[in-house]
């Protein structure tokens, strides 16, 4: 597998590479020099396949080779242990369940999958590696629990402080071990910008051996065009027009699903949902990429001001605002309407959204108005209970703790509280690095 710099495609590497990398030192993010076409038979026989083997043949096709198909086989095993379930809402609408993992989040996929493949690659080091991630909530606890343990590999996750959730903090706060977590005085944003400047920091690099987990990593949209392959499969039978609606921050996600439809899948059309921070459906609607401060909203995973995989869904598309506007509509939504949603859903269908979702509800139901032909697939990419105080106040209940996340409470918080200054996350990484 090669892969260029979305700012200089003479820049080539292959998949080790990359996924050791993170960035490129141009500071643009690796994509896929081909992203092949999976054959039409696989497609139109997705039912005779297991989860585990349909990720098994993205990853094999888009990987070429680089890891041998039988040790290939093993990581995909380890890595994808849990299911994707569509579930029912009503006669167009079907909801994605992404939180079965062991992060109850849909970021297990990719935490999971690069954990494996770092793990493959980094057992014939003698040198101990150092992952850097930027989390607005769930990143951090997937990559978390995906990484814990693991030999060789450090985790030091970056979080802003007051802005996730109880639970989500507690996810990435509790483990100890490899895992350290920075609590960052500033926002998403101010944590992604650290993680950027450490690694085109040259002086810092040639002392630690760094890598990234964030979505910035090719590895980690790789295994996310998996749950849109086994997500289709289970409406195939439908024969209507499937549209997948993504709650949006750093746009990771949509991107995956877009690289899933560049290998043949027969997505008719992509649903971009935002919050207040709408700078994507801004675009689409006026042409003009403005990226902002984020602000702090409900859906906290999504507070994202600048974020950073536009580039690449600009890169498929050859930075024509057209033919983007051909294959996604975007549309933003506040913290009120969101609220509204999440009741709405539970009365009439008896089914708990987490605000995300609800968001992600809200989008298709604008965008079915217009079509109301095509049949929605809603991406919920957390478990609900992650956000336990803002369910349990909307909807006006108590909802089910799963067991993962309720031996959490009794556990104690472990983070270091930093300025947004790169001098002092610096520092840190000298001190606590070695």
């Amino acid at each position: 597998m090669q892969l260029y710099s979305t700012k200089n495609p003479k820049h080539i590497v292959n998949f080790q590479q990359a996924l050791f990398e993170g960035l490129p030192p141009d500071n643009g993010l690796y994509m896929p020099s081909v992203i092949p076409l999976l054959s039409s038979l696989f497609i139109q026989n997705l039912n005779k396949y297991s989860f585990q083997d349909i990720a098994f043949t993205v990853a094999q096709a888009m990987l070429n080779g680089e890891i041998p198909d039988y040790e290939l086989h093993t990581l995909v095993k380890n890595a994808i242990n849990f299911q994707a379930p569509v579930h029912k809402l009503d006669e167009h609408t079907e909801i994605l369940e992404l939180f079965h993992g062991p992060s109850l989040a849909f970021k297990d996929f990719g935490a999971r999958f690069m954990a494996q493949t770092m793990g493959y690659f980094n057992q014939k080091s003698d040198q101990d590696l150092t992952i850097l991630v930027a989390t607005s909530g769930d990143t951090g606890g997937a990559v978390a629990a995906g990484f814990y343990q693991t030999p060789g590999i450090r985790v030091v996750i970056l979080y802003p402080s007051g802005k996730v959730s109880e639970l989500q903090e507690k996810q990435l706060t509790t483990l100890g071990h490899n895992i350290s977590a920075l609590e960052v005085q500033g926002t998403f944003d101010d944590c992604q910008a650290l993680v950027k400047q450490a690694f085109l920091d040259t002086k810092l690099r040639s002392k630690i051996n760094l890598s990234s987990a964030n979505s910035i990593n090719i590895a980690r949209l790789i295994p996310q065009m998996f749950y849109y392959f086994e997500a289709y499969k289970q409406v195939q039978h439908i024969g209507k027009d499937v549209v997948f609606i993504v709650p949006s921050g750093n746009f990771g996600n949509l991107t995956a699903g877009l690289m899933a439809k560049k290998m043949g899948l027969p997505i008719a059309h992509f649903v971009a949902a935002t919050n207040a921070n709408d700078v994507v459906p801004e675009y689409l609607q006026t042409g003009t990429f403005k990226p902002r401060a984020s602000k702090a909203t409900l859906s906290n995973a999504m507070d994202v001001g600048n974020p950073s995989n536009f580039a690449r869904m600009m890169d498929l598309y050859g930075s024509t605002w057209n033919i983007i506007k051909e294959n996604i509509d975007g549309f933003r939504f506040s913290d009120a309407e969101t609220r509204a949603a999440m009741r709405e859903v539970y009365s009439r269908h008896r089914y708990i959204l987490d605000p995300h979702g609800a968001v992600g509800y809200l989008a298709w139901r604008t965008y079915q108005k217009a079509h109301p032909e095509h049949y929605g697939i809603i991406l919920e990419t957390a478990h609900p209970a992650k956000f336990l105080d803002s369910v349990n106040s909307i909807l006006g209940m108590e909802i089910e703790i799963p067991d993962t996340l309720n031996q959490l409470y009794s556990k104690e918080k472990a983070a270091t509280l930093i300025s947004k200054d790169y001098n002092g996350f610096k520092d840190w990484l000298h001190l606590n690095i070695k």
